[in-house]
């Protein structure tokens, strides 16, 4: 399945890294959502990546978004990776069924069990306003988050 600018994103209800459910449908009406997916947990560049997100958090916060990241490591890796590397955002586990959220954002790599690094920003109505993907193995800029973040005032 592959998403287009102007679809309404997938709802889905993941737990976060404390085990808290989090839907995406009740940001909605509420603010934006930036979903982050990523491959795994304690992985060189999804760490880095998201390291740099928790170093620039300002850029997230002044666009009033919900920051959203997702892998399909379990609520528990989730956890100790969130409290390890100091995150102050939610990460989501996509574990069962395995890999289903990035399924239905046609991120999932069915031939390693993970999903791409992949960027959904969805509006405050629910709806997909910008995209990115990038080639497995490389990183993700914070000016491709700022291009993104742009959409959302466009």
């Amino acid at each position: 399945m592959s998403l287009l600018i102007g679809d309404l994103a997938p709802d889905f209800t993941l737990p976060n890294q404390f085990g808290e459910d989090v839907t995406l449908s009740q940001f909605r009406g509420v603010k934006p959502v930036v979903l982050v997916f990523y491959p795994l947990s304690f992985s060189g560049i999804c760490t880095g990546e998201l390291c740099e997100i928790r170093d620039n958090f300002a850029r997230f916060e002044s666009n009033e978004v919900e920051l959203l990241a997702i892998s399909v490591d379990s609520k528990y890796v989730q956890k100790v990776f969130a409290e390890h590397e100091g995150y102050n955002f939610s990460v989501l586990a996509d574990f069962w069924p395995h890999g289903q959220v990035a399924k239905d954002y046609g991120v999932f790599l069915e031939e390693h069990g993970i999903s791409n690094r992949a960027t959904f920003v969805i509006d405050k109505d629910g709806v997909l306003a910008s995209k990115f993907v990038t080639a497995p193995g490389q990183a993700r800029s914070l000016d491709e988050y700022d291009r993104a973040l742009a959409t959302l005032t466009a």
